[in-house]
């Protein structure tokens, strides 16, 4: 139950960044370039996934810190699937140009992001306990 949990709660993710995707490519790509938009967006792509996360945590009720990793593991896949999926066959974008997204020696910063997915689900545990 709690992985079907896990599963609405990245739809809502996925609902929020595809909205603050397209805010930042409208808005502030224009004003500052494509990188330094991309990477401004990218740590507050963190912030909303823990903010998700850390407001649902409780309802998706996973059992253990295991079966936490396990939420985060599920939404790193479907993440990258998504990402991989959109930027290829919905954007056109060339397979160079979507890994060089996560290449850190070129200033891409999604591989970090999809490691983040996986701990935000025990981050979010443990800030809620700790309150």
């Amino acid at each position: 139950m709690y992985l079907l949990r896990g599963f609405t709660i990245w739809l809502l993710i996925i609902v929020a960044e595809s909205i603050h995707g397209t805010l930042w490519q409208i808005f502030l790509t224009p004003l500052i370039g494509d990188l330094p938009a991309r990477r401004i967006a990218f740590f507050v792509a963190l912030f909303i996934i823990l903010g998700i996360t850390y407001l649902f945590i409780r309802w998706i009720n996973a059992p253990s810190v295991k079966s936490l990793f396990a939420v985060g593991l599920m939404w790193m896949i479907l993440m990258a699937i998504f990402e991989f999926s959109l930027g290829h066959f919905v954007m056109n974008l060339s397979w160079e140009r979507i890994f060089e997204d996560y290449d850190l020696s070129r200033g891409g910063l999604m591989g970090l992001g999809l490691l983040f997915m996986v701990f935000a689900p025990y981050l979010a545990d443990k800030s809620v306990a700790s309150v």
